[in-house]
């Protein structure tokens, strides 16, 4: 080994532990990259920005833009909402069907994105139907990672690797060249999903009430809120009344964090957002958050007139109100990873409250206001209905779960459906018949979308995931660097003397197995740059075709079913499948050794290796 490439392999092994310790996050070790290796003398600065100006990265941001079409125009929703109306009673037929909607959307989209929009659909045909989340979500996420499998815009990693074959002077893969591999593996999947979703989740309690979703005292134990949520009503003598709540400085003076104040109506009563302008009133009941125990709280409220009442009848997410109680899931991309509550500043920013916080089936009863944020974490929030409909806007920090559904608003392009559906049509039609390069047949998409008004040029911009995008630019250069030092070459000759000699089937399953675990601990797209290298070289090696080589590094970087923090997307579904980090272990490794056959057995079949 020389010196340049022990070099390279060190800030390998570097970029690599950061990005297990998630420090800085993905985006900032690319950055990190992209400076050290023209520093190290190996690459020059143009070399290592070099990935700003491939094609496949910026097809990928292209297909950003096509997949927020889809979105705005509500073509995602609608074919949730047909689902329900599809699927009946029958639990199986609707694990079925929503795997091959999943699938079929995350196709031409991001996996991430159909995951996020599907969560709450799958949340409330859950509650209609009686059936544990647990039995769906997991269905739900290994769809969209199988959906990758699907075509060649499916996912980055087969972009990547077909961009590797172009850069070694092949032709790279068709739009459909994955399609023959992917549906057996669907097909394959939604099978093993059949026999295994009772062992996902316990069925779900009766709820006699029929609301939905779940009531607020199912919520507060969820959460840990018991002796710390309180409805205090307001007696007739209190000093409070008539006053305003900015001048009151219930919080500075007393402890009492006011989520909602509950007044009565002509009609009933409705619960008003805690406004620094509100003036209290004789009868109102606050709902108060409070760390004290019952005998401090009977202690304070005593003197300045507050009578404490039962918490049962309240349910602030029952129907729309001013102010709302909503469950939310921190995103994957969210700029509230890696801050605390406190630093996120959702109260000072936004009026909404965070009262809970459950990381998995862990949740932190108190002092959570301190802790890091992830993604994947689900959050209790108490706010004003507007502003958690508005936090929705652009690229949001957190997907609502179990929001009414008479609160849900259009999308903003609905009546554009038909124009999306042409836009995509017509990538589609360009990519299969060649007409023109990919990445400009994506780029005349993102303009169709535009000029038809699907999406506006701002929504565009707003829509590209930088920080994947800025992942990928960072990572490519590790590649170049790779074969220039030789590590390339060494890693395929390490492979063809330990699996070589058992003939190419043996050879494939250990590339698929080598994808796969690296792809535990750094993203599937790093993994795809840094293994499509080794897998060409190998085939080359070997003097065999690389296409079979190439394919089986594609699939196995989709094959992220092992554990909770493999993907995005199954960070996503931890939280409301309500599953531990084992719930994975025990359903995803049987499966990636299913589809590791699968696909060694598919691609020797139908890939020629000489």
């Amino acid at each position: 080994m020389n010196t340049d490439l022990a070099i390279v392999l060190g800030l390998l092994g570097l970029a690599i532990a950061m990005f297990v310790l998630n420090r800085p996050r993905s985006d900032g070790v690319g950055m990190l990259v992209l400076l050290a290796l023209p520093l190290t003398g190996i690459l020059t600065v143009p070399e290592a920005l070099a990935g700003f100006s491939d094609p496949s990265v910026i097809m990928i941001a292209a297909l950003f833009v096509l997949g927020e079409g889809l979105v705005r125009t509500g073509i995602a929703r609608r074919l949730g909402d047909g689902l329900v109306a599809r699927a009946g009673g029958s639990s199986a037929r609707l694990l079925v069907m929503l795997m091959l909607i999943v699938a079929a959307l995350g196709s031409v989209m991001s996996s991430t994105g159909v995951v996020a929009i599907f969560i709450p659909v799958v949340l409330r045909i859950c509650a209609r139907l009686r059936i544990a989340p647990g039995q769906l979500m997991m269905p739900l996420c290994f769809a969209a990672l199988i959906s990758g499998m699907l075509t060649l815009v499916a996912t980055a990693p087969n972009l990547v690797v077909h961009s590797e074959l172009q850069r070694e002077g092949l032709a790279g893969f068709g739009f459909f060249s994955f399609t023959p591999f992917g549906l057996p593996v669907l097909l394959l999947g939604i099978l093993y999903m059949l026999l295994v979703r009772h062992w996902l989740a316990a069925p779900m309690a009766e709820d006699p009430a029929g609301t939905g979703h779940p009531t607020f005292q199912e919520l507060v134990e969820d959460y840990g809120l018991d002796g710390r949520t309180h409805r205090l009503r307001l007696a007739a003598g209190s000093p409070l009344a008539g006053r305003s709540l900015k001048a009151l400085r219930l919080r500075a003076r007393h402890g009492l964090n006011v989520m909602a104040v509950e007044r009565s109506l002509r009609f009933g009563a409705d619960l008003l957002d805690p406004s620094d302008d509100l003036v209290l009133q004789p009868g109102d009941r606050l709902l108060v958050d409070l760390q004290a125990g019952e005998t401090a709280l009977q202690a304070l409220c005593a003197p300045i007139g507050l009578t404490p009442m039962p918490l049962a009848g309240l349910d602030p997410a029952s129907r729309p109100r001013a102010v709302g109680l909503v469950e939310v899931l921190v995103t994957p991309g969210s700029g509230l990873r890696g801050k605390s509550v406190l630093e996120a500043g959702l109260r000072s920013r936004r009026g909404l409250t965070v009262i809970g916080l459950r990381r998995g089936l862990h949740r932190f009863d108190r002092d959570f206001l301190q802790e890091r944020l992830q993604a994947g974490d689900s959050l209790l929030l108490v706010g004003p209905w507007k502003e958690l409909r508005r936090s929705q806007q652009g690229r949001p920090d957190f997907l609502l779960l179990n929001q009414p559904a008479d609160l849900e608003e259009p999308p903003p392009a609905a009546d554009r459906a038909p124009q999306a559906l042409l836009s995509l049509a017509v990538v589609v039609l360009l990519m299969v018949t060649g007409l023109v390069p990919h990445v400009q047949a994506a780029l005349i998409g993102c303009l169709l979308m535009v000029a038809l008004g699907c999406i506006d040029l701002d929504g565009a911009y707003r829509s590209i995931h930088w920080q994947s995008i800025v992942l990928i630019v960072g990572m490519l250069p590790f590649a170049v660097a790779l074969q220039r030092t030789g590590g390339v070459a060494l890693a395929a000759e390490a492979l063809v003397r330990l699996a070589g000699g058992a003939g190419p089937a043996v050879l494939l399953a250990s590339l698929f197995t080598a994808t796969a675990v690296i792809g535990l601990f750094i993203s599937n797209t790093a993994t795809a740059v840094l293994m499509a290298p080794i897998a060409i070289a190998t085939a080359r090696e070997l003097g065999m075709s690389p296409y079979p080589f190439a394919m089986i590094v594609a699939l196995a970087a989709s094959s992220a079913f092992m554990t909770p923090i493999s993907s995005p997307v199954n960070t996503l579904v931890l939280g409301p499948g309500r599953y531990r980090f084992g719930d994975f272990v025990r359903v995803g490794v049987p499966f990636t050794v299913l589809v590791m056959l699968v696909s060694v057995v598919l691609v020797s079949w139908l890939l020629p290796l000489r």
